[in-house]
């Protein structure tokens, strides 16, 4: 049971947030705003969703990409931050889990997910 102050609150932080549906195992691209100083700039994060979890303000995914080295790199996004520029869904994979953490033991080939296919 919520307080409706807080309810209304959380109302109007989500109202004017454009966020498509996407699910654990799409390849995604977030665009995150990053300030330096007086300076802001967009970087593009793009990667593996592997996890979704939350309700409301508080929803969160995690993304993972292999950056250079062959080191994996996760980062955990709050789904209606301030800072996220944008959200782009790249491929939909079909999996049969909700959370895939599977992958962070996997690498080459067997962390491969396959496509879904709309039929």
């Amino acid at each position: 049971m919520k307080n409706k102050y807080i309810e209304s609150f959380e109302k109007a932080q989500l109202e004017g947030k454009e966020v498509p549906q996407f699910r654990a195992g799409d390849t995604v691209r977030v665009a995150v705003t990053i300030k330096e100083g007086s300076k802001t700039r967009v970087q593009n994060f793009e990667g593996v969703c592997i996890a979704i979890r939350g309700e409301g303000v508080g929803r969160t995914f995690n993304v993972r990409k292999i950056g250079a080295n062959s080191v994996g790199v996760e980062r955990i996004f709050p789904l209606y931050s301030d800072s996220i520029d944008s959200i782009e869904v790249l491929r939909r994979g079909r999996v049969r889990r909700a959370k895939l953490f599977y992958l962070r033991d996997r690498k080459g080939k067997s962390a491969r997910i396959k496509e879904l296919r709309r039929k």
